[in-house]
């Protein structure tokens, strides 16, 4: 299974400047394989290490940080006589040996020949609880589910992709109700790994709700191992929650609906553990268009999100007949779905923070924000081809922004002050603008 990541881990291994880099994402996105798949492929030798459970690496790390005598150890341990030039290191749940993980400073400042990549489930959460972190020692890259792209080139659809990648709209319109079946697949399946190749495997949609069942059941596992016991009723009802605050018209997180008479600061502690372990995505509202747009937002306005809109689906109950034939319950939760889409689109493809705007009474809403250069770009998310767009043009009307988006199910037009991109193509948003 290919990943995107893959070209910006070759770019980091011809850096001069290398740094040690931290691959940050959920469990089960697929940072382990995406890791030792990196390594087997363009390096001699991969010394894998493992930190979880690990009292040897625990004690390893707890000395000195004399490089020598730390990679002494990694090459007992990994079995691999490691050499700069040639071997990758990886360490792996890293934050299981916080000494680990600030001896990256040391190999970035006195060892930086060595070649080393860290991963870990819960690296966002140990950053935040006081773990000593090496600022400006490390670069970051960020590992997502698979995105509708690496969806179609998982399934051998290359004709496809190389028609979406050239942006070949007349050759993508005859061909568009393919794109669309599958874009309706994806919304079932979703990017996380072990799903999708479960579906490549054994084309079995009743297997891929196993498997996301199984994945949501270890997300609510790791709530109880890894969280502090006072948080972990909360941070499970805002998880389950999440769903049904998509269901709604207005999708701002409400917390009364949560439990009756809740407030905000009882679950601060728990949201930003969900957000930190990068099981949730969290949208605040602006309540201005200008720029900077980070500067606008309202931080008691929100909306929460999945990593994943397969596991959504799961989380919602919706079975395949559903979505790719459509019926009352399916109308009522398409439009989260489909925000939950885009937004990951977006995440992946543009990396870029993503935000959403209301009007004060909440009249007018436009689904998604986000800063390119000098310019906001409202994104009004449409689930079918109703292509009506009142509060987009009332926000246009408002803000004379001059790129505007409505992305949707119709064909690609550009119009005097609208293009439409067909949702199947939103992840080449860039191309379009």
């Amino acid at each position: 299974m290919y990943r995107d990541k893959m070209e910006e881990l070759k770019k980091w291994r011809e850096k001069k400047d290398r740094k040690p880099l931290i691959l940050r994402g959920a469990r089960q996105v697929g940072k382990t394989w995406l890791m030792k798949e990196f390594g087997e492929k363009y390096y001699e030798k991969c010394a894998y290490i493992n930190f979880d459970d690990n009292s040897r690496m625990a004690q390893l790390f707890s000395g000195d940080f004399d490089i020598d005598r730390i990679i002494q150890g990694l090459k007992i341990e990994s079995g691999i006589n490691i050499e700069a030039d040639n071997t990758l290191i990886i360490f792996d749940e890293i934050q299981e040996v916080p000494k680990a993980l600030k001896s990256l400073k040391y190999f970035f400042e006195n060892a930086n020949q060595y070649h080393i990549i860290a991963a870990g489930s819960l690296l966002g959460v140990a950053m935040h609880e006081g773990t000593s972190f090496p600022v400006g020692k490390v670069e970051f890259l960020d590992l997502r589910p698979l995105t509708f792209k690496e969806f179609l080139k998982a399934l051998g659809e290359n004709e496809l992709l190389d028609l979406i990648e050239k942006k070949n709209i007349e050759l993508i319109n005859v061909f568009k109700e393919r794109l669309k079946n599958y874009l309706k697949q994806y919304f079932y399946i979703g990017g996380m790994p072990e799903v999708v190749a479960s579906y490549i495997e054994n084309k079995d949609f009743e297997e891929v709700r196993i498997k996301q069942e199984i994945l949501l059941s270890a997300y609510e596992q790791d709530f109880s191992k890894h969280a502090p016991n006072t948080i972990i009723p909360r941070i499970r009802q805002l998880w389950n929650n999440i769903p049904t605050q998509l269901a709604k018209e207005n999708k701002k997180f409400i917390y009364g609906l949560v439990k009756e008479g809740a407030r905000a600061r009882e679950y601060e502690v728990a949201l930003s553990w969900l957000i930190d372990c990068g099981l949730v995505y969290q949208v605040n509202r602006v309540n201005a268009c200008k720029i900077p747009i980070v500067a606008y937002q309202d931080f008691n306005a929100f909306k929460l999100y999945l990593l994943d809109v397969g596991l959504l689906c799961a989380m919602a109950k919706l079975d395949l007949k559903t979505i790719l034939e459509g019926n009352d319950i399916f109308i009522e939760f398409k439009g989260a779905l489909t925000e939950q889409y885009v937004l990951n689109e977006l995440k992946e493809n543009l990396n870029t923070t993503v935000f959403y705007w209301s009007s004060e009474k909440s009249s007018c809403e436009v689904d998604f924000i986000i800063q390119t250069g000098e310019n906001n770009i409202p994104i009004e998310v449409k689930a079918n081809e109703n292509l009506q767009s009142k509060s987009l043009k009332s926000f246009v009307q408002r803000y004379n922004t001059t790129i505007n988006i409505r992305t949707s199910m119709s064909d690609y037009r550009k119009e005097a002050w609208l293009i439409n991109i067909p949702l199947y193509l939103i992840g080449e948003l860039n191309k379009f603008i």
